[in-house]
C-alpha cells in the first residue's frame, strides 16, 4: 500500500514540474509576460516547485524497506525534470528585479537521482 501511495506523491511531484515548466515556457513566450496560470515567478516557484521537491523525497522514505523499480524510475524522472529547469534558468536571462540561484536547485536534483537510483538498486 505504501508503494501506490508513493508512486502517486511521486506522479504528483511531475506533474507539478510539467506544470511549473509549461506556465514559465509561455510566460517567456508572450508579449506580457504572463503564463496561463495567475502565478509570480516566486508564487510558481513555492506553489508548484517546492512541492515537486519535498514529495519524491518523501515517498523514498515512505517505502525505504520496499523495493520498486518503479518508483526509482519516478523519482529519477522528478530529478531530470528540476536538473532541467535548472539548466534553462542558466540559459536564460532573469527579469528585472529578480536574483535566480539555480544552483540551489542542482542538489534537491542529484539527491533525487541518487535516491531513485537507490530505489532501483535495491529493487
Amino acid at each position: 500500500m505504501a508503494i501506490k501511495a508513493a508512486m502517486v506523491l511521486t506522479a504528483i511531484s511531475i506533474i507539478l514540474l510539467s506544470l511549473y515548466g509549461a506556465d514559465v515556457a509561455v510566460t517567456m513566450s508572450s508579449a506580457d509576460d504572463e503564463g496561463f496560470l495567475p502565478l509570480n515567478d516566486m508564487q510558481r516557484g513555492i506553489g508548484l516547485g517546492t512541492p515537486a521537491i519535498i514529495l519524491p523525497i518523501i515517498s523514498f522514505f515512505i517505502t525505504l524497506k520496499e523495493k520498486s523499480k518503479k518508483l526509482g524510475g519516478l523519482i529519477i524522472i522528478s530529478g531530470i525534470l528540476i536538473l532541467m529547469g535548472g539548466l534553462a534558468m542558466i540559459g536564460t536571462p532573469a527579469p528585472e528585479g529578480v536574483e535566480r540561484n539555480p544552483i540551489m536547485l542542482f542538489a534537491p536534483a542529484i539527491i533525487q537521482i541518487v535516491l531513485g537510483a537507490i530505489k532501483i538498486v535495491k529493487a
